[in-house]
């Protein structure tokens, strides 16, 4: 999963030289990569099956993708550093929640908090932190409900609860999100606050679509008690559904 917030559209980040005390863990941290392979896995099955009963139980698939990643060596090395954190191993299992990513992709707003709800209600699932940037949209637009799950995964002499950052959002959001993530990689952009200013009311533009979507599937499915529950969960939640 790419970063969604920069300072500026010129601000370039230096690359950090990799300490020869962490490059001398390289098997310690290539063994830590793999347990956070291996959580990416098992929440995935989860989302997976719960997509796979709600398209036979409602005929309709809530995901519509999952993706995932792994954070790159030179990333957790630039967090760790913005932490002032130790270039360790263990520095990075305490210090960093976002090491193993996945995001997960629906069609509608209702969508992200009804899989939200269903995994989290799984009793091998502890939510460590929440931030809802749908209910509270970050000041560039940025939209998308974040959780940090930790999860046992049991490996051949050990159980290690590792932790997990699943990103849910509609389509639309995440459209927006990975075109302003590769405008603002582009380094000597003219006039950027004008720039961040349309990227600001472009998201308010699909935030009103996503809203306007929303109606016309609750038109549609207006006679199923299971969209009907979800609907009542929305509005006690205040989401600014019509901007």
């Amino acid at each position: 999963m790419e970063r969604e917030t920069h300072t500026s559209f010129t601000e370039q980040e230096s690359l950090p030289e990799i300490p020869q005390h962490f490059a001398s863990q390289a098997f310690q941290f290539q063994e830590l990569m793999m347990m956070y392979n291996c959580a990416i896995r098992e929440v995935r099955t989860k989302l997976e099956v719960l997509n796979d009963e709600l398209s036979i139980r409602h005929k309709r698939n809530p995901i519509k993708h999952i993706t995932s990643r792994i954070k790159r060596p030179l990333s957790i090395i630039q967090k760790l550093k913005r932490y002032e954190a130790p270039f360790t191993v263990e520095a990075v299992e305490e210090n960093l929640n976002d090491v193993a990513g996945i995001r997960v992709i629906c069609s509608f707003i209702d969508d992200i908090y009804a899989i939200a709800d269903m995994l989290l209600q799984q009793d091998d699932i502890r939510l460590i932190r929440k931030k809802d940037y749908i209910q509270s949209p970050k000041p560039n637009g940025y939209r998308s409900l974040h959780l940090i799950l930790e999860i046992p995964v049991f490996f051949s002499e050990q159980k290690k609860n590792m932790r997990v950052e699943v990103q849910i959002r509609t389509i639309a959001m995440d459209f927006w999100a990975s075109v302003d993530h590769q405008l603002k990689y582009k380094q000597d952009v003219e006039n950027p606050e004008m720039v961040s200013a349309e990227l600001k009311e472009c998201a308010d533009i699909i935030a009103q679509t996503d809203a306007r979507m929303l109606a016309i599937k609750n038109q549609i499915y207006s006679n199923d008690s299971f969209h009907r529950s979800l609907q009542d969960k929305l509005e006690k939640l205040e989401l600014p559904l019509n901007l």
